[in-house]
C-alpha cells in the first residue's frame, strides 16, 4: 500500500501511432474495447479498455517507422497513475525529485460517448520517463 500517494494506480498507458486507424482496428482485434474518444486529425486520441482493468491510448501523429536508424512510431509516451488528490501526488513527487513538466490542471473533454473532466498533472522522473497524475473529475 502506498502511504506517500494514496488510491494510486495505473491508469493508462499511451502510445503515439503513425497509423491510427490502422492501430485503433489492431487493438480492437485483439479484444480491447474503445472506450472514449476526442480531438481531430494528428491531434486525435482514442482510450481503450484492455478488459477489466487497464486503458490504453492511442495518439495520432506518430512518425512512420525508420529500420534503418532504429527509429520506431510505437513509443509509449507517459504512464499515467490514477491517484485520489493530483495537486498532493504532483507535490509528493516533485520533493522526491521529480521535474516539472506541466502542473496540475482540469481539462475538460469534447469526448466521445460521453463528455468528461480529467484532472493531471506531469512530471519527469530520473531518466526523463514521463509520469501523469491522473483523476477522471467528472
Amino acid at each position: 500500500m502506498n502511504t506517500k500517494i494514496p488510491g494510486m494506480g495505473i491508469a493508462h498507458l499511451a502510445l503515439k501511432a503513425s497509423d491510427f486507424e490502422k492501430s485503433v482496428k489492431f487493438y480492437t482485434d485483439l479484444g480491447m474495447t474503445p472506450y472514449l474518444a476526442w480531438g481531430e486529425g494528428d491531434k486525435r486520441i482514442q482510450m481503450l479498455k484492455f478488459g477489466e482493468s487497464g486503458i490504453l491510448e492511442l495518439f495520432a501523429g506518430g512518425k512512420e517507422k525508420s529500420v534503418e536508424t532504429d527509429d520506431f512510431a510505437g513509443r509509449y509516451i507517459h504512464f499515467a497513475y490514477s491517484v485520489e488528490d493530483v495537486d498532493a501526488a504532483y507535490e509528493v513527487a516533485l520533493a522526491a525529485g521529480a521535474q516539472p513538466k506541466t502542473a496540475p490542471k482540469t481539462v475538460p473533454l469534447e469526448s466521445t460517448p460521453e463528455k468528461i473532466a480529467i484532472r493531471i498533472a506531469f512530471v519527469y522522473g530520473p531518466d526523463g520517463e514521463q509520469l501523469e497524475f491522473f483523476k477522471e473529475v467528472r
